[in-house]
């Protein structure tokens, strides 16, 4: 492990962070918070800078020093991200604003603030600007960006993008990182553009544009998407169940491969199962309302696809749906999304695996001397993938349990620890019970937030870039191994 390399590398991320801060400079002009906006700018870029300059120019980084460069640049990034929420005195402890900036930047959405208007606007754009920094990865930024430096960043990654491997487009890494955040960011504009058609501000239209290509969930008013009319509810919903689709089946369709959606295994699960619990939670709304009206739809889809897509956007209070409802939804925030999305979760494809496999042992009950390959389509997974997959899979559920159990030792009912732990991890936003759609993250204290902040970025990268940084062995020297 050569730390020279991952500080320099952490200090390009900090200073490209300090980058972002600045659209938020003539908002708080006028709004008189334009010092503790500088004092932020600052003090990242220096920091970044320093460590720059003084570990000088980075040649080639190994998987050790890509791993450690992805869990402390997060580290690194969320705490600079922090400074806006401590420094212009919005948040009410820096538990709070380091939690505040880990949901903005793992696009989790969970909030501690109980009102949001009353948030000076350059805050409110500092949310959402985390959203879609962290939603292709801020450490895919800086893939692409770190060529401009003398480094390529195959290693980078590869510890970032989630799912089960990482689908190039491109020979260069570089240019796979610059393709996907091209996608990105023109649906992002066609977003904002299709807000601004149908009457949103321009504020609102580019905050929630962000927000949602990020599958985040910040939102600029109290009332989420719920604020708005019911056009731009059903455009947020296409939107959200985008985000939540494989970004390179994006880039194949825009390169005019019209059916890479529909041949995709991962999708058709991903929509089948978007549709199969809008339907059931849209007739189970509709018996607890005694009435199936286009507005039950609309709730039933919305909220349904923003949970799925771990978008964490709402435009009812799901925890007073029927129970059937809450549950289907509890389920959909642990599969989550696709992988290679810019959402959260499980991941649509390892459940997918996860179920064919459990298909095939099965039917070995039936024939034991078969020879039963798990297959995803016409495609078979190889073994080794698929105990990569449960041991994930056991890794998630044992990570729950263990956020589970803390909260509730820290003082919250079963039903509120239980969906709040898996919101965090699942980068979701809202819960059930004291964190519900129509409730906050802020009263549960600060000792929680600090919990649900752990699980956020584990949740976020996947455990093992973080894990694995607290084994010894990770941090020999490169020329001391044996």
């Amino acid at each position: 492990m050569n730390l020279r390399e991952v500080v320099h590398v952490v200090g390009v991320l900090l200073v490209a962070v300090a980058g972002t801060m600045v659209p938020c400079v003539p908002f708080a002009v006028h709004e008189g918070l334009v010092l503790p906006w500088l004092g932020a700018i600052a003090a990242t870029a220096i920091a970044g800078g320093l460590a720059w300059t003084l570990t000088g120019r980075v040649k080639s980084i190994n998987q050790r020093e890509g791993v450690a460069i992805v869990g402390l640049g997060w580290v690194a990034v969320v705490l600079a991200g922090s400074l806006p929420f401590i420094l212009t005195g919005v948040a009410p402890s820096i538990a709070a604003a380091v939690f505040e900036s880990m949901s903005g930047f793992t696009t989790t959405g969970a909030t501690v603030f109980s009102v949001i208007e009353v948030l000076p606007a350059s805050i409110l754009l500092w949310r959402s600007i985390t959203h879609w920094l962290g939603g292709m990865g801020i450490i895919v930024l800086g893939v692409a960006i770190l060529p401009l430096v003398g480094l390529g960043g195959a290693q980078l990654f590869r510890a970032e993008v989630p799912g089960i491997t990482a689908d190039r487009l491109a020979p260069r890494i570089a240019t796979t990182a610059r393709l996907l955040w091209g996608v990105y960011a023109g649906l992002t504009l066609a977003l904002v553009l299709l807000y601004l058609a149908l009457g949103m501000s321009p504020f609102d239209a580019v905050n929630h544009a962000m927000s949602a290509l990020a599958t985040g969930g910040f939102s600029t008013r109290t009332a989420s998407l719920g604020a708005f009319s019911p056009a731009i509810q059903w455009v947020t919903v296409l939107f959200m169940f985008m985000a939540g689709i494989n970004f390179t089946l994006h880039y194949r369709m825009l390169r005019g491969r019209w059916n890479a959606w529909f041949r995709d295994t991962e999708w058709r699960w991903y929509a089948a199962s978007s549709v199969i619990v809008a339907a059931i939670i849209f007739v189970a709304v509709g018996a607890q309302q005694g009435a199936w009206t286009p507005d039950t739809l609309r709730r039933a889809v919305f909220n349904t696809v923003a949970v799925h897509s771990t978008t964490g956007f709402a435009t009812a209070d799901f925890a007073l749906w029927p129970s059937v409802a809450q549950v289907l939804l509890i389920g959909l925030m642990f599969v989550g999304a696709m992988g290679g999305s810019t959402g959260g979760g499980l991941k649509m494809v390892r459940a997918a695996v996860v179920a064919q496999h459990t298909r095939g042992e099965i039917r070995k009950m039936l024939h034991p001397r078969a020879m039963i390959v798990t297959r995803l389509g016409r495609t078979a997974v190889r073994s080794d993938v698929v105990l990569n997959v449960l041991a994930f899979l056991g890794m998630y559920v044992a990570t729950h349990a263990a956020g589970t159990v803390a909260l509730a030792a820290l003082g919250s009912d079963f039903i509120t620890a239980m969906s709040a732990a898996l919101a965090a991890m699942s980068s979701i936003g809202p819960g059930l019970g004291a964190v519900g759609p129509a409730a906050h993250y802020g009263h549960l204290g600060d000792p929680a937030l600090v919990v649900l902040t752990v699980l956020m970025l584990l949740g976020r990268l996947e455990f093992y870039t973080i894990l694995v940084l607290f084994l010894p062995g990770a941090w020999a020297r490169a020329g001391g191994e044996r």
